[in-house]
């Protein structure tokens, strides 16, 4: 069965959804989480607040600070247009080797990357190693209190442009309000809330999208 939750979970995936079909793998995740464990992905009924951020934003260029199992990868990765790669930073290894075995048996492992570390050390490397311009949109779902020093970070070193979206998660529960009151209180972001619940369960949770406008924007009225 797997030493652990996540690799049961793995297992779980590699027994019971179809290999190729990113949606198989999803829904045999959401089912195992929501029946048997819970697990912290995104989920199903905020996963759906992803699919249209992605759909709208059709990034090519795509990172997510925070891949645990990799379902928001396979979430995501499902989605892009042809051509287009997401880069998702995983601090554990344990979790990051999970994510590479979910992508792989989903059928998107040519579309991301895996990319073991602590954000704060693998976003200053992303132009010059991982050949980064600029990102079109950021799927933060890491360590709460890591959602602002990432923010400030990313712009630092230049991986936002004018119009790239952040879409951040869990930022009602168990809450980023750090990060919450500086890009809804500053002129560079446009902000929309999108209210829902936490993943398998009933508690309120929500996601916040973050739009840079540029360095220089000037105050939203």
């Amino acid at each position: 069965m797997g030493d652990n939750k996540e690799q049961r979970i793995l297992h779980h995936v590699q027994q019971h959804a179809v290999a190729g079909d990113p949606q198989s793998v999803l829904e045999t995740i959401d089912a195992y989480c929501s029946q048997k464990e819970w697990a912290m992905n995104v989920g199903d009924k905020k996963g759906q607040f992803v699919d249209i951020v992605v759909r709208e934003e059709c990034p090519s260029v795509l990172l997510e600070l925070g891949a645990y199992c990799g379902y928001s990868a396979v979430r995501m990765a499902r989605l892009l247009p042809p051509g287009a790669r997401l880069l998702t930073i995983e601090v554990n290894p344990d979790y990051a080797a999970i994510t590479q075995q979910m992508l792989d048996f989903a059928g998107l492992q040519d579309k991301v990357t895996v990319i073991i570390g602590a954000s704060q050390d693998i976003i200053p490397q992303l132009k010059k190693k991982y050949d980064v311009d600029t990102l079109d949109m950021v799927f933060l779902d890491h360590w709460k209190e890591r959602y602002l020093p990432d923010t400030l970070l990313l712009e630092e070193c230049g991986l936002l442009r004018k119009g790239t979206v952040l879409l951040a998660d869990n930022v009602i529960f168990p809450g980023a309000p750090d990060f919450l009151a500086h890009v809804r209180g500053s002129s560079r972001f446009e902000c929309t809330h999108f209210s829902s619940y936490l993943e398998y369960s009933e508690v309120v949770d929500g996601l916040e999208k973050a739009v840079y406008l540029g360095a220089g924007s000037p105050p939203q009225p």
